[in-house]
């Protein structure tokens, strides 16, 4: 059927719950640049000097617009073979959940539906005074700052607008982070796709998924912090491992569909 071990090929067969855990690595395939910039006038600033709040309140002109440089960096890029398959194994197992480290929305691009975001989404922003959102639109701009038309009774708030996306000091939004706890505990498989495993507190879920019992693949080109553990490693690109896994989990569950639960008998 495949070049996967048996033990594997079992699980792909049985599994109802199903998590990827994806890292920077996943985005890099689809040619996002690392978050430490890809040249011109955001060399000379670390991200630690623009991705946190006293930096936006000093410089908000300054932050946006690196944010803005970055939107229209992703703008230029799209899922790849990896982000497609792992929508498309919504289609095969009973429940596939995504929970990523990254802001770039390639996920949600792709076509999954449930997508925990640990760091938030790029695409989104927020005022920091009253809350009012503003995704998916134009963001009020007066003076080069970006500022809130929103607020109480329709009247014009005032307040800075900031990127959804959780900054260095700030911790992960507490519902995502649950949930994806949540998803994690239940999982029968786990995917561990381009995470480097150094960026806590969100590395420590799969150590977690390990812990309830998942069976851990580790997808990655370089050794990480996981590799000793996972049950399986592959060192490929995840445009390339997670289409085989794909076809792999067609073939086992057409061939060998799992067991209906038996129905109880009725006197």
């Amino acid at each position: 059927m495949s070049g996967f071990p048996a033990p594997f090929l079992e699980v792909l067969r049985r599994a109802d719950e199903v998590v990827a855990f994806t890292g920077a690595g996943m985005s890099a395939e689809s040619g996002v640049p690392t978050f430490r910039g890809d040249g011109g006038l955001w060399q000379k600033f670390r991200p630690e000097e623009l991705a946190n709040v006293g930096a936006f309140l000093r410089n908000p002109v300054l932050v946006w617009e690196w944010y803005e440089h970055r939107r229209t960096v992703l703008a230029g890029v799209s899922p790849h073979p990896g982000h497609r398959a792992l929508a498309a194994m919504e289609a095969i197992f009973p429940r596939v959940t995504v929970v990523t480290q990254n802001v770039d929305n390639l996920h949600r691009r792709a076509g999954s539906t449930r997508v925990l975001e640990l760091h938030g989404n790029i695409e989104r922003n927020y005022c920091i005074r009253c809350g009012a959102r503003y995704d998916g639109a134009d963001v009020p701009v007066r003076d080069r700052v970006p500022s809130c038309t929103a607020g109480a009774a329709g009247a014009a708030c005032g307040g800075l607008i900031r990127p959804d996306v959780v900054w260095f000091g700030e911790p992960l939004p507490e519902e995502e982070w649950e949930a994806g706890v949540r998803a994690i505990g239940r999982a029968d498989l786990c995917l561990l796709v381009g995470t480097s495993g150094v960026v806590y507190p969100a590395a420590s879920l799969p150590a977690l998924a390990q812990r309830q019992g998942a069976y851990t693949v580790e997808i990655n080109p370089e050794p990480t912090p996981f590799t000793d553990s996972a049950d399986l490693v592959l060192r490929q690109p995840a445009g390339i491992a997670l289409p085989a896994i794909l076809d792999a989990a067609r073939a086992a569950r057409s061939l060998h569909p799992p067991s209906p639960s038996p129905t109880p008998h009725t006197p």
